[in-house]
């Protein structure tokens, strides 16, 4: 998926670096932001003083998110592109979850193993799984994506015959939402807008 025209670029940083030459965005808070309080949801039956501890913790990663001139994109991306754990953007990953469900997004979790080349032998290849990796990596021969799926070259080749013959039909065809749409759905369950509109 593409970023909208007022997006940073796809492959650069999201960090940006004031005038002083001081980084912007939430690289000098990383602890903040990778603490395991914020990373995964609380269980229904955490204790009181954890609860208060993530609490504290959300309202500060607010606090930065509130003051960083990157904060829609980074959301855009969390929201439209990647389903990543933790607070970003300002928003929890319930909140990025409810965002997407008002727009109709569907974000793709990552399949890692394959784009590292692991499988297990004798698994049944998806057809869907070969075109994407194909589409993918359109410069790599056939052999490598073979190897990367734990299959022979003949069923890669298969796979990628009927997919010319009958296309299957591609979630491209929906038009990703803008950054304002999801400023606006963000606003509504609770994310960035709604914060500095009540301050």
């Amino acid at each position: 998926m593409s970023c909208p025209p007022n997006a940073p670029a796809l492959g650069t940083t999201p960090t940006a670096r004031s005038r002083s030459g001081s980084q912007l965005g939430c690289v000098p808070y990383a602890p903040l932001f990778q603490n395991p309080l914020l990373e995964e949801p609380l269980a229904a039956n955490a204790p009181a003083d954890v609860r208060r501890r993530r609490a504290a913790l959300v309202r500060r990663a607010q606090d930065v998110c509130g003051a960083c001139p990157l904060v829609a994109p980074c959301l855009y991306r969390a929201v439209v592109e990647h389903d990543v754990a933790g607070y970003v953007g300002a928003t929890t990953q319930r909140q990025r979850a409810e965002i997407r469900q008002r727009l109709g997004v569907v974000v793709e979790p990552e399949d890692l193993d394959t784009l590292a080349g692991v499988t297990g032998r004798h698994r049944q290849i998806d057809h869907d799984e070969v075109v994407r990796l194909r589409s993918a990596n359109p410069h790599e021969s056939l052999e490598t994506l073979a190897h990367r799926l734990g299959c022979s070259l003949s069923t890669v080749k298969r796979h990628l015959r009927r997919e010319r013959s009958h296309p299957s039909a591609t979630t491209a065809d929906t038009a990703a939402p803008t950054i304002a749409q999801v400023m606006a759905a963000a606003a509504v369950v609770g994310g960035p807008g709604r914060r500095q509109s009540a301050a």
